[in-house]
């Protein structure tokens, strides 16, 4: 390796590290202090850099948040998620996908709590993360609905739109959260509550 390619390799791995230390601190912040309003200039400080550093790594608070909601979605599971929801088999992608959902929200409780809590208050305070990690959800909702009517799997009467709508409601932070906190359910047993709740609701 040449100089200058160890010297680009140094610089490349230092801003990997500065990169992961702000969103860290961001998670840190929404994990302690659920509550309060994220100040850039506290998330800077926990993580040891300038608020003016957070804003080149990441170009502004919409795309740090961005960055934190795929952050949390690459380390809940969501790509081995997304493969068990498009399985050839709909019913098995059903079963999986909830269980893959309950899974990846547990990982990440409270800091899932403070976005969806936030997004809700102030859309603007997590720039517009949450809206767009739903936007996805909803259209993998309704290609597995799709998927599910295709493959003759739903109920008589129960249409693809209608499945999407159960599939949107049960798979959602909300539903995991009201049985895993409120109802103080393991995770095993609030993804197999889901499932048995969608079989029972869509399926023959």
């Amino acid at each position: 390796m040449t100089p200058r390619k160890y010297e680009q390799r140094l610089r490349a791995q230092a801003a990997d590290e500065t990169r992961r230390r702000i969103l860290d601190a961001l998670y840190e912040r929404l994990r302690d202090a659920p509550s309060e309003q994220v100040s850039l200039d506290k998330v800077a400080r926990l993580a040891g850099v300038s608020r003016s550093t957070v804003y080149l790594v990441f170009g502004s608070r919409t795309a740090l948040f961005d960055a934190l909601g795929a952050d949390l979605l690459v380390r809940g599971g969501f790509q081995g998620l997304v493969e068990s929801v498009l399985q050839p088999d709909a019913l098995a992608g059903l079963r999986e996908g909830l269980r893959g959902g309950v899974s990846m929200y547990a990982a990440h409780r409270d800091v899932m709590r403070a976005l969806y809590s936030m997004a809700q208050l102030d859309a603007d305070a997590v720039g517009g993360a949450v809206q767009r990690m739903e936007r996805g959800r909803a259209s993998g909702m309704d290609g597995l609905a799709e998927r599910l009517a295709g493959q003759g799997v739903l109920r008589e009467g129960v249409t693809a739109d209608d499945a999407s709508t159960v599939l949107w409601l049960l798979s959602s932070f909300d539903s995991f959260d009201l049985l895993y906190t409120g109802r103080g359910l393991t995770a095993d047993q609030v993804a197999e509550s889901l499932v048995r709740a969608a079989e029972r609701a869509l399926c023959r």
